[in-house]
Formats: C-alpha cells, sequence, structure tokens
C-alpha cells in the first residue's frame, strides 16, 4: 500500500550544463552543504549551488547557480568525485587518478598530490586517525586483488596500508578498520588492521552490479541475491530483515526510515521499519542515485533531480486518515531518532489517541483501550 514519502524535484535542467551539447552526459555528482559538482564524460567538473525554496502553500524549489566549471584535460570521463570539506578538497577520480582540487575553485593543489592506479575509492566515514584535518580513503587497485588505504591531507597524501584480497574486488565501503567489499563471487567483511576476514554471502558481480553501502555505524547495506537488499553488521551477521528489490537494482540509498532504490524504470521506497514497499516513482534513463547529508539525489545523463521527504508527522497523519493504524504507529515509534523528546512525546500521545478513536469506530474496543491508555 502506498505512502507519499517523496517528492521527485528537478535541480539541474540540462540547459544549464550542456546547452545544445548533446554529446555531454553527467558521469557522477557530489553534493556538500549548498555545493554540487557535476563531472561529465567530456572531463569537465561543473560547481553549482543549490538554493531551496519553499512556497507559502509549502512547495518546494530548488534552484542551481552556476558558479564555474573546468577542465581536467584528460579524454576520458570523470568517473567519481568526493567532498572533504574539512580540508576544502574535492577528491576527482579520473583516468585511474585521484586528484585533489580546491572546492571553490577547482584548481589542483599546489603540491600536485594525487593517488595514481584506482580503480574506484570510498571515504572512511567512521575514521581511526582521530585527525580532524585528514581523510582517510580506500582505494581498488589497478593491481590485481589489492586494496590500498591512504591519509589525505590539505596537500599531501600518505600510503598507510596496501591488503590482499582473495578474489578480484569490485565495489567497496568502508567503517573504521572494516572494509565490506564486493568480490568476484561473493561479498566480504574485511578488518584492514588484523586482516582477518568474514564472509557474508555469494553474489555474482559479472551478472549484475553489485551495490555495498555503509548505512550507519558498523552497518552496509548490500544488493543480495534474488532482488534482495541485504543489511550486514562487521559481525557478519543481519540485525534487519531485506528488503525485495527488483532485479536489476542500479544504486541504492537511505533516508531513515526509507531504503530508496533505483532500477531501469523506476524509484522505489521501502520502509527500514517493515520491510514493506511504500512508495514507486517511475524514471526512466536514472543511473546514479546517492544520499548527501540526507539529501537524496538522482540522476539521468541529462539532469539532476532531489527525492524532497515529506515531513514524518504529515506521513503518519496520511496513514490515519486512510485507517492504516498499525502503520502509522510503526513509522511514529521510527520516528523518534528524528525528532526532539519534548516535541515526540506530545505527537506520540495525540497519535496514540486518534489511533484509539479509529479503532473505536472501528468496534475493535480492547485495542482502542490499549491505546487510550
Amino acid at each position: 500500500m502506498s505512502v507519499k514519502a517523496f517528492k521527485l524535484v528537478s535541480a539541474v535542467e540540462r540547459e544549464m550544463l550542456m546547452g545544445d551539447k548533446n554529446y555531454i552526459n553527467i558521469e557522477c555528482i557530489e553534493c556538500c552543504g549548498k555545493n554540487l559538482y557535476i563531472g561529465t564524460n567530456d572531463c569537465f567538473i561543473y560547481h553549482f549551488l543549490l538554493d531551496e525554496k519553499t512556497s507559502t502553500a509549502g512547495k518546494i524549489t530548488f534552484t542551481a547557480t552556476k558558479q564555474l566549471h573546468k577542465y581536467l584535460g584528460f579524454k576520458k570521463p570523470v568517473s567519481e568525485l568526493k567532498a572533504a570539506s574539512a580540508l576544502t578538497r574535492l577528491l576527482v577520480l579520473c583516468d585511474n587518478t585521484i586528484t585533489l582540487v580546491n572546492m571553490m575553485n577547482l584548481e589542483p593543489v599546489p603540491t600536485g598530490a594525487k593517488i595514481k592506479g584506482a580503480v574506484t575509492f570510498a571515504v572512511n566515514e567512521n575514521p581511526v586517525s582521530g585527525d580532524p584535518f585528514c581523510v582517510e580513503v580506500c582505494i581498488i587497485s589497478v593491481k590485481r586483488r589489492t586494496i590500498q588505504m591512504f591519509m589525505v591531507f590539505e596537500d599531501r597524501i600518505q600510503i598507510v596500508k596496501e591488503v590482499f584480497t582473495p578474489e578480484q574486488p569490485c565495489a567497496v565501503a568502508v567503517d573504521g578498520y572494516y572494509l565490506c567489499l564486493a568480490l568476484t563471487t561473493q561479498y566480504i567483511i574485511l578488518n584492514y588492521n588484523t586482516g582477518v576476514s568474514q564472509d557474508l554471502f555469494p553474489y555474482c558481480s559479472d551478472e549484475k552490479r553489485p551495490i555495498v553501502k555503509r548505512i550507519g555505524r558498523q552497518e552496509f547495506l548490500l544488493a543480495g541475491p534474488g532482488g534482495l537488499g541485504m543489511f550486514a553488521t562487521v559481525d557478519g551477521i543481519s540485525q534487519r530483515a531485506p528488503v525485495h528489490w527488483s532485479e536489476n537494482v542500479i544504486g541504492a540509498a537511505l533516508c531513515f526510515p526509507y531504503v530508496v532504490a533505483l532500477d531501469d524504470e523506476f524509484i522505489t521506497v521501502h520502509s527500514m521499519l517493515d520491510q514493506q514497499q511504500k512508495q514507486t516513482l517511475p524514471f526512466k534513463e536514472g543511473h546514479i542515485l546517492q544520499d548527501f547529508e540526507g539529501k537524496v539525489i538522482v540522476a539521468t545523463n541529462k539532469g539532476v533531480y532531489i527525492l524532497v521527504p515529506l515531513p514524518l508527522e504529515k506521513q503518519i497523519q496520511d496513514l490515519l486518515t486512510s485507517h492504516r493504524v498499525e502503520e502509522a504507529l510503526v513509522l511514529a515509534k521510527g520516528a523518534r531518532r528524528n525528532i526532539p523528546k519534548e516535541k515526540f512525546q506530545v505527537m506520540y500521545k495525540r497519535i496514540l489517541q486518534q489511533a484509539g478513536f479509529i479503532q473505536f469506530a472501528q468496534l475493535q474496543f480492547l485495542e482502542a483501550k490499549e491505546l487510550f491508555r
């Protein structure tokens, strides 16, 4: 049964990016606060400022203002972008090389510090060094079956560790000392400090794209066999039931309490609280879905869109209006971590009261009595 959890709002129209140059495609995006960065197939980085406005009717719109664009000087696409805001640096992967550029003027750092031989990379959002002016980066190396850990500073880069894997890795996410890796035939958790690894479950990376995503401290979300979105902790166990995706999921993102997935035709929204599919949004030709500090962004080759969550209180109210009491209560309990304690208690009492009246009207007196109590 559907819930209106998100609205899809356009952020960057194709004309702003490419004008009439049809050959330009969006390869990757990064969003940090109001700064939106786009990497293209013709080796340019574009920097936009995103301004969010809410009308008196509650409608949200985004205005993107182009700041500048920069050619990186290769004949290759820009394949990945990650912002390191504490360093005011953007990490740019292009032609197997990670370059450090200034977030504001997109100029490479004067020292020319770079990481060579990277297939893909991930930033450790739960760093182990304790240095606020350092970013920990894990790369899948062009060397076969090799992962490398680096410490990235404002103008220099230092290798920390090189780890070998039993099979060729193709996707990675990091949490502390733990790497969650998609290998050729399976997912594993690897502690790069101790070298201890733990098999999770089989997966064939030749058949479809693996998804490995850190969703919280010591927890990852993975694209499992049979179209399942599987949760795994660093101990190799799952503390949540899986969600049922389509077989050909391209990307996944988290916006609590929802897991959002993208395939070649739809964006689907599942609740982490009861694993049910709550919303389906038609979306053709999408190839990027990512969340940035709670903002979920999707992109086609030509345009960028933002999935704006509707306020949880509004969603709960809609469920109660539809007499879906159980779902409303599950969502209300789940909302506890997003709402200040005092406000939550007032809201929750009101919801229990409304739910009680709904049950009472349906002659479910025992259930109503419990809710009123």
